[in-house]
């Protein structure tokens, strides 16, 4: 898998940083967004195993974590929870996320790789959207990984708090047990109110 994404997008030695977001389709809980500004010679065994976050295992996405975090130059994680969902979309929401943890960012990033096909700008610096850009360039990889790890870690210490939804699991995903979940006790204080009527259409009763 090595070699097989790419380092920079500019050839003009830009800060690039890679942006990627986590939890947009859930039902409950926040929608989580990472930023990463890898360094210019990564090491091996960081770009090793580094892919999108939902083709790794959760092992590999925990191992990659720690590095990612120790090796990068810059690296931040920041969240829209379910109340700003509701208020201002998901789409939106999500944005303000990423905005949120670029704006975390120690360095100042000169271009922002941002995995998607739409992306609202961030103050002047330049962004290019780049569809599944988390299975093509080593930054938005690194900014899905932590994005994703660090929503999981959120959603497991709530399904402490609201077992019945079974976060431990689905992470706040519409499975079949989650939509089951909701129909029988109820939407808990972190599950999207402007999702209701999808829940009860997919829910099926």
């Amino acid at each position: 898998m090595h070699g097989r994404l790419k380092i920079s997008w500019s050839d003009k030695g830009l800060i690039e940083a890679g942006v990627d977001e986590a939890g947009r389709g859930c039902l409950a809980g926040p929608v989580f967004a990472a930023a990463v500004i890898l360094p210019y010679n990564p090491s091996d065994d960081l770009l090793q195993y580094m892919n999108d976050s939902k083709m790794l295992s959760h092992n590999r996405r925990t191992i990659l974590r720690k590095q990612i975090e120790e090796e990068s130059v810059a690296w931040s994680v920041a969240m829209a929870d379910n109340q700003e969902i509701d208020k201002i979309n998901i789409l939106n929401a999500s944005y303000l996320a990423m905005h949120r943890a670029i704006e975390k960012l120690d360095i100042r990033p000169e271009l922002l790789l941002v995995d998607g096909n739409r992306f609202r700008p961030f103050e002047s610096i330049h962004h290019q959207c780049i569809i599944k850009g988390d299975g093509l360039y080593y930054s938005i990889a690194a900014a899905s990984i932590l994005a994703k790890t660090w929503r999981d870690e959120f959603m497991l210490e709530k399904h402490e708090e609201f077992p019945q939804y079974y976060w431990n699991k689905n992470k706040g995903y519409p499975t079949i047990e989650h939509r089951k979940a909701i129909f029988e006790h109820g939407a808990s204080p972190l599950h999207r109110k402007s999702f209701k009527m999808g829940i009860q259409m997919k829910i099926g009763f």
